[in-house]
């Protein structure tokens, strides 16, 4: 220290002067801070690169200011960088606070030579991601662009939905067979999709007039006109028009969750898609009414995942807003059958400088094989007109259902299409109409009609009658050994309000004869087989039954329901005389009133018998006689009406049941007073990428003195298939109670682990788990080991088989892998509980097939 102090001392005061002023300025914080503009519009650019040459930087935030600080930057000179921007360097004073504001001037050769990379090699964070940050503001700003967010809005709707054949091959269209159809193959359009020769089969219109109130929320929809192609009586054609709804719905940007082909895709513009996409800030634009837009380049982290990959433009005026987005699918996403999908939206200004939808077109391309080819093409456009927000509408405007349909809707002229249309329809669209009431009209359609009909759903037309099913004409059980089955129903050619159906059946080893005869009445004067239901039915059926046993779309006396596990030797003759009441309601609620007798005689392994001065006193039958009202809600239920059964499309709504039964002693034979009481609710739970659930929840009360078999029976599967509102693993007539409660969740993850593991993920396997619980009890007014004088549980080599749930819950649960082949799922199925029941199965493999996207 003494040796430096000398030399100091030595040293010339100039330099001793410079020494002082370099130490200053090492220890003098450099700042600089400023304003960045587009050098044209004047507008401030956000997300502008500032930094210190050679070493660190700062950002420009919305309003294009940004502050650079440095206490020793590498530099004295600065350098401002923008995507399609030409770069500037200044030169700064070290040691200074001061302001540089400049303009940029965009770059042509610079926005032209822009390339993405989405190497998963390469390092990608969202920590100080400029791409990042900009979509939360947008993801931070979504409720300010939401129609929502108005107090009252208007604007006219137009919907139009085209399914085409897409690339029929020579083979197909010149085949002999198809000779006679022509005209259907000429009206081919190869203009529509480049590559694509598109032949349209179907094409619906509609017009309607949308209104919407903040305060109180309400949402009211006024259809002014509809229109689509009618395929004549084989098929449920409004069924056709929900299922394409459902698959093609509306496209909400700003929803979490984008509904699709029964599936949710997570919005990549939802709260957690910054954890799902990678963004990366491709471009600046100026759109036609001089703002500046940056585009965003948005790609899946995980291919196989139900992502979207495309651009978005987003406005930088404050709002950030999505003012423009095209999207698609990847072609390795977990998906079947969709060869490729596309979303193109546009949005409009309003006259606050917000904007709103002005159209949206969904497009997808499907086949049994995603290799190109044959296959089907389908689009949805929805265009918006008329947009005027913040106008007043009268109360009485929101009076009444939230979708109404003008009683003129169904049967507008083509005039009021041709002015009212949004877009004019191309050449091949415009013939469609008339090209199907020709085909519809031809007698060799009908046949193959008919035949498709008798295929799939089991009926054949002959004249004013259906004859079938034909699945259940030959089964075989234990009781009944071979049996055989021949039936059939009149249909609305015979008439509107008058329906006939029955059947006859034979067993060979009981040597019996089971019948079915009722008579229906359409007090609507509409068919008993399309929604909504309006009739009274009367019937008699003499039939054999398992109890517990309910099936979903199969007739009990299916073949393939002939091959079961374990003893299935419980079985009831049953005769049935039954008058019901069924009404239904636009808005998905109905209600049935009915009226049944029941003459039960056990069969098989079954016998009634009860104890009378300590002897077994065997029951031949039991009669009950009962009225009962069932109450039903299913909002915003869509479903295809087939020959026998309506299939759900499920949404995310829930769907309500209320059951009252009462049965009255005395009444036609009646041994029994009680009332019955079950509820149910079931609904599907979308979980964006976790998959989802469906849920059912169930309860049940009987009040009354009754035997074993007026109990509730609980649903048992002993078949080999894989049933969802059932017990697969529990025998029938296991357990009964007097009241109850159970919950089934069934969830799917539809690929998001199978996704990430590189050898499983070009199968598009999904994971599966469900468990199952049901409690329950026998109350000791029931009881027949209390009371004697009731039915006894039913034995086996000495051995009860029926028992109650008093021992606590009755649980299983399974795992398993769906869209095998696209079609198969495999469950093994794991029983936790009552594992001492004799002849029951603790494990097994269950296995259904199921069409799905």
């Amino acid at each position: 220290m003494i040796f430096f102090e000398y030399i100091l001392q030595k040293l010339p005061k100039s330099v001793m002067g410079i020494l002082l002023l370099l130490a200053t300025q090492s220890n003098a914080q450099t700042i600089v801070r400023g304003v960045v503009t587009d050098a044209t519009s004047k507008q401030p650019i956000q997300y502008v690169s500032v930094v210190f040459k050679g070493g660190r930087g700062a950002v420009t935030n919305a309003q294009g200011e940004y502050v650079l600080q440095s206490q020793n930057p590498a530099s004295n000179q600065v350098l401002f960088s923008y995507v399609g921007y030409k770069t500037i360097t200044k030169t700064i004073q070290v040691g200074k606070d001061q302001t540089i504001n400049l303009a940029l001037q965009t770059d042509p050769n610079a926005t032209n030579s822009i390339t993405v990379s989405t190497n998963k090699r390469a390092p990608y964070r969202n920590k100080n991601n400029p791409a990042v940050e900009l979509i939360k503001k947008v993801i931070k700003n979504k409720s300010l662009n939401r129609i929502e967010k108005y107090d009252y809005v208007q604007y006219q709707q137009y919907e139009k939905i085209q399914l085409s054949l897409s690339n029929a091959s020579a083979k197909i269209t010149n085949a002999k067979l198809l000779k006679k159809y022509q005209f259907l193959f000429q009206n081919s359009d190869t203009t529509k999709i480049e590559g694509k020769s598109l032949l349209p089969i179907y094409l619906e219109e509609v017009l309607s007039q949308k209104y919407y109130r903040k305060n109180p929320e309400k949402s009211r929809t006024i259809v002014l006109g509809e229109k689509h192609v009618n395929f004549g009586e084989y098929v449920d054609n409004a069924g056709i028009s929900s299922y394409l709804n459902r698959l093609y719905m509306d496209v909400d940007i700003y929803d979490n969750d984008i509904p699709l082909f029964t599936y949710q895709f997570l919005s990549p513009i939802a709260e957690l898609a910054p954890s799902f996409y990678m963004y990366y800030i491709k471009d600046t634009v100026t759109n036609s009414e001089g703002k500046k837009m940056v585009q965003l380049y948005f790609t899946p982290r995980v291919t196989g995942d139900l992502l979207f990959r495309g651009n978005m433009y987003v406005t930088l005026d404050g709002n950030y807003a999505v003012q423009k987005i095209n999207m698609y699918i990847s072609k390795n996403a977990n998906l079947n059958w969709v060869k490729e999908l596309r979303i193109n939206l546009d949005f409009e200004a309003n006259t606050d400088g917000r904007y709103h939808l002005s159209k949206s077109t969904v497009m997808a391309d499907a086949g049994i094989t995603k290799a190109k080819g044959n296959g089907f093409f389908g689009e949805r456009t929805v265009s918006y007109k008329n947009f005027v927000t913040n106008i007043v509408l009268p109360d009485t405007l929101f009076k009444g259902p939230e979708i109404e349909k003008r009683t003129t809707a169904a049967s507008q002229l083509e005039s009021f299409w041709q002015q009212n249309r949004h877009d004019t329809l191309t050449k091949a669209e415009s013939k469609v109409y008339a090209n199907i009431d020709s085909l519809e009209k031809m007698p060799s359609f009908k046949r193959t009609m008919a035949l498709a009909t008798l295929l799939l759903a089991g009926y054949t037309t002959l004249g004013p009658a259906e004859i079938g099913p034909v699945n259940a004409f030959y089964s075989f059980n234990p009781v009944e050994g071979f049996r055989l089955r021949f039936g059939g129903r009149t249909t609305p050619k015979l008439s509107k309000r008058l329906y006939f159906e029955g059947y006859g059946a034979y067993g060979f080893k009981d040597e019996k004869w089971k019948y079915f005869i009722s008579s229906t009445y359409s007090i609507n004067n509409k068919s008993i087989y399309q929604f909504p239901l309006n009739f009274v039915r009367v019937s008699y059926q003499k039939d054999t039954k398992i109890p517990g046993q309910e099936l979903q779309f199969l007739q009990e006396d299916n073949f393939l329901l002939s091959f079961k596990r374990g003893n299935n030797d419980k079985w009831l003759y049953n005769d049935y005389f039954r008058v019901d009441y069924v009404r239904e309601f636009a808005n998905r609620f109905s209600y049935t009133l009915g009226f049944k007798n029941w003459r039960q005689q056990p069969a098989g392994a079954i016998v009634y018998n009860k104890m009378v001065n300590g002897i077994a006193v065997n029951i031949p039958q039991l009669t009950t006689t009962e009225f009962s009202a069932n109450v039903r809600w299913a909002p915003k239920e869509q479903f295809y009406q087939g020959k026998v059964y309506r299939t759900p499309i499920v949404n995310k709504y829930p769907i309500f049941n209320l059951s009252v039964t009462a049965g009255v002693k005395g009444l036609l034979n009646s041994e029994y007073n009680y009332q019955k009481i079950d509820f149910n609710v079931e609904k599907r739970c979308f979980l964006s990428q976790l998959g989802y659930s469906d849920v059912v929840v169930n309860a049940g009360v009987i009040f009354g003195q009754i035997p074993y078999p007026l109990m509730n029976i609980h649903r048992a599967n002993q078949t080999y298939a894989y049933q969802l509102n059932s017990y697969n693993l529990m025998n029938f007539l296991e357990f009964v109670s007097d009241r109850y409660a159970g919950i089934s969740v069934d969830h799917h993850f539809n690929g998001l682990f199978f996704n990430r593991i590189p050898l499983l993920k070009k199968l598009k396997l999904r994971e599966l788990v469900s468990v199952k619980a049901l409690w329950g009890s026998v109350s000791a007014n029931n009881n027949p080991n209390i009371h004697p004088e009731l039915y006894q549980y039913p034995t086996l080599e000495g051995k009860t088989t029926t028992f109650s749930l008093n021992q606590g819950a009755y649980v299983e649960g399974s795992a398993g892998i769906g869209n095998i082949f696209k079609l198969i799922r495999v469950d093994v199925v794991k029983r936790f509980s009552y594992l001492n029941n004799p002849y029951v199965s603790p494990m097994g493999i269950r296995a259904r097939f199921k069409f799905d996207f």
